[in-house]
Formats: structure tokens, C-alpha cells, sequence
């Protein structure tokens, strides 16, 4: 029987106009030439040993058929526990804690419950990459706001610029990604103001809480007046324990957003590895010498590579949380703008960098260049003599 030929139909036009990410790019071509790898945003340490020995204990010994939806209710216990001692915040870990497969899909499944089509949703550049497609997936309406370097400062009258009555909600990043800002108190008030004055939601990827510097002290979005029945703060074991693979989130939000929330989390993804979850509990209620040590370390890093790039004659942007940071190219008028420079880099320097004009979705800064420095000393000495003399030529 003779089938007629295949017709390929029209696919989601999201997701399929999508073009390859410069991440992949550059990922790719760090592999080609062999460059050092200061693009992607890992570290070269494999993380805490005894984290990771709770996992391997709990596959052997423990449960490894379906956990509950909401979460192992001891990593949920865990959870509260940790946040109220870290943060002040007071969260019923039976109601207000769920466990997602990774904090992207804690994402996901906040702005497919919130958003309906038509609403509009504040974004702000430069963002990472997953939130446009998400919010559009969702019939979500972006509004952009454009931060420049180097404060990367929020303002009224760009505020003013994106809120109106159709905002439903504002997706906020802190600490931010790529840029390394920890927003403070004032910063955070005024957009506090913004969500209440014009009663939008806020979603908040604060997957980088614990990887702040400087005496930094991380202040929840949640935490500020008017914000607790509004919020939905996403946590990242990931991110707090260096095990970027592990891929478990944490969801905080009021009683009745989390009744939503688990609905999109149960068609998601369901659950999340039993075994991980077991040693992200047991993580969490580690002594605060293994938070504030890590942080030491990750801070050295981030002075080591700073120092070598000033010495080099890189203006090198403040860093104070993350595992970034960036140098800006206009103050030496290079010919490059920074997807060049980072191509020619890698190519000629054997050094993998990302381009922070990848981070926009329009009206793009193009002379800001990101380097992750949660690396071995080794690694970073490797990239800064492979860098010698490079500012000072251009």
C-alpha cells in the first residue's frame, strides 16, 4: 500500500524559530580549539563530598520508587528550616514548599499558572535565556526593561515605562545572572512598590541566594512588605551546593499560588529523584561554616581572575554575587563588539567567554564580555596568560 509523501506541518513557532544559543556556540568551539572554558557557568569542583555520599547512600538504602508530588516532606522540613535561619522567612513546609525537577522548571510551571493570555509580564534585560520563550509559551506579552553597565540600576521612570494596569506580573532575578549584581534594599523596595501599586505577582529566580560576597547579606523579594501573598521565590540546590546537574528546585509561594503551582508541577515533571532529594535535605541543615566557606573560596576566585584582568587593562565590572564576572570593552574603544570579540578569543586566544548581548532580547549592550571564575586556580592562571597583552593591543 503506497502512503502519501509526508508534508512536514507547521511547528510551534516559539520553539522552532529558536536559533542556536551562543552557549552552544561557544561551548562548541572551546571543544574545537581546545580553549579554556570560562563560558559555561559550572564549577571545576565536583561538590561536597558528603552531599554527594547521601545521595549515593540513599539509592542503595532508601526509596527509589515515586516520591511525593509536593516533595520529600523532609527535604520540605528541611527547606523552611533553612530559609527561616538564612532569611527570616516563616514558611509552612507543608503548604508553602514544593520540590520541582530543577529551579527552569519551577519556572515553567510559575508562569504557565499565573499567566493568561493577553497578560503582560515585566522582564528585565539582560535576562537569561529560558524567561522570553517561557512567558511567550505562556501568551504572556514581555515588557522589557533595559539595565546598563555598570550599576545595572532599576529606575522609576523605566518602571514607569512597563507597569500599567495589564502587568501581571514582574520576573525578577536576584542575584542576577549574567551581570553579578546583588540588588539592595532600596533597589528591591522600589520594585516592591511597583508590584503592589499595580497588584502584580512577582516570580523570583533567587537561585543564587547563597553565592554572594563582600559581606553581602541576601534579602528575599518575599521579605519586604506587601510581597508575601504575592511571591514566588525559586531556590536552587543546584546552585547552593555547586552540583549544577543535580537539577533540584525549591518553590516557596502563599497557600493559595501553591495550589496552582503544584498543578503545573504535577504535569511537568511530577516529581523529582527521591535519592537527591534526601541529600539536599541533609545539605541544607549543614553548619553555617560550610555556607560562609564556600563563599570565601568562590570570593578568591572571583579577586583572583578580577586582579588578573585589570592587570591585563580590562575594565572589569563589580561582582558581587554569582559565579560571573564581566569586563567592559568600550573603555578601550575596541573594534570588536562583544559576540566578535568572544569569537576571536576563542579562536586566536583559546579563551571561551559569552557575549552579555546574548542576554537581550532587543536594544542589546554589545561591550560587555562574561567570565564564570568558579574555577581552579590553574584554570584561571591558563586564561590569563593566554589573555597577555590582549587589552593593551586592542
Amino acid at each position: 500500500m503506497s502512503h502519501p509523501q509526508f508534508t512536514p506541518r507547521p511547528l510551534n513557532p516559539i520553539y522552532a524559530g529558536l536559533p542556536t544559543t551562543i552557549f552552544e556556540v561557544m561551548s562548541g568551539l572551546a571543544r574545537t580549539h581546545e580553549a579554556v572554558n570560562l563560558g559555561q557557568g559550572f564549577p571545576d569542583d565536583p561538590g561536597p563530598e558528603d552531599v554527594r555520599r547521601k545521595a549515593a547512600e540513599a539509592v542503595v538504602d532508601g526509596w527509589n520508587q515515586y516520591p511525593p508530588m509536593m516533595g520529600l516532606p523532609e527535604l520540605r522540613h528541611a527547606a523552611a528550616a533553612h530559609y527561616r535561619h538564612w532569611q527570616g522567612l516563616e514558611l509552612d513546609p507543608d503548604a508553602e514548599v514544593m520540590v520541582t525537577s530543577g529551579a527552569t522548571e519551577a519556572l515553567a510551571g510559575a508562569l504557565f499558572s499565573l499567566i493568561e493570555p493577553g497578560d503582560e509580564v515585566v522582564l528585565f534585560q539582560p535576562l537569561y535565556d529560558a524567561y522570553l520563550p517561557l512567558v511567550q509559551r505562556a501568551g504572556g506579552i514581555p515588557r522589557l526593561v533595559r539595565l546598563e553597565p555598570p550599576s545595572w540600576a532599576m529606575t522609576p521612570e523605566r518602571l514607569d515605562q512597563v507597569f500599567s494596569e495589564r502587568t501581571k506580573l514582574v520576573l525578577f532575578n536576584n542575584p542576577q545572572n549574567p551581570t553579578g549584581v546583588v540588588y539592595d534594599r532600596a533597589q528591591m523596595q522600589l520594585l516592591a512598590d511597583y508590584c503592589v501599586r499595580f497588584n502584580a505577582y512577582a516570580v523570583c529566580d533567587e537561585v543564587w541566594e547563597h553565592v554572594v560576597f563582600d559581606g553581602v547579606t541576601f534579602e528575599p523579594l518575599m521579605a519586604l512588605p506587601g510581597m508575601r501573598e504575592r511571591t514566588v521565590k525559586i531556590s536552587s540546590a543546584g546552585k547552593i551546593f555547586g552540583m549544577t546537574g543535580w537539577k533540584v528546585g525549591l518553590v516557596f509561594a502563599a497557600p493559595h499560588l501553591m495550589k496552582v503551582l503544584s498543578k503545573a508541577h504535577q504535569f511537568l515533571t511530577f516529581t523529582t529523584p527521591p535519592n537527591l532529594q534526601a541529600a539536599v535535605a541533609y545539605g541544607l541543615g549543614k553548619p553555617d561554616d560550610y555556607f560562609t566557606t564556600m563563599r570565601a573560596g568562590l570570593q578568591r576566585s572571583r579577586d583572583r581572575l578580577a586582579a588578573g584582568l585589570k592587570g591585563l587593562g580590562f575594565e572589569v565590572l563589580p561582582s558581587r554575587g554569582t559565579y560571573f564576572l564581566s569586563i567592559d570593552l568600550a573603555a578601550h574603544a575596541n573594534a570588536f563588539d562583544d559576540e566578535a570579540f568572544c569569537l576571536d578569543l576563542v579562536r586566536t586566544r583559546k579563551v571561551a567567554a559569552i557575549p552579555v548581548s546574548a542576554f537581550y532580547a532587543e536594544d542589546a549592550v554589545k561591550s560587555v564580555v562574561r567570565f564564570c571564575f568558579a574555577k581552579h586556580d590553574a584554570t584561571i592562571d591558563r586564561a590569563l596568560a593566554h589573555l597577555a597583552d590582549l587589552a593593551r593591543k586592542s
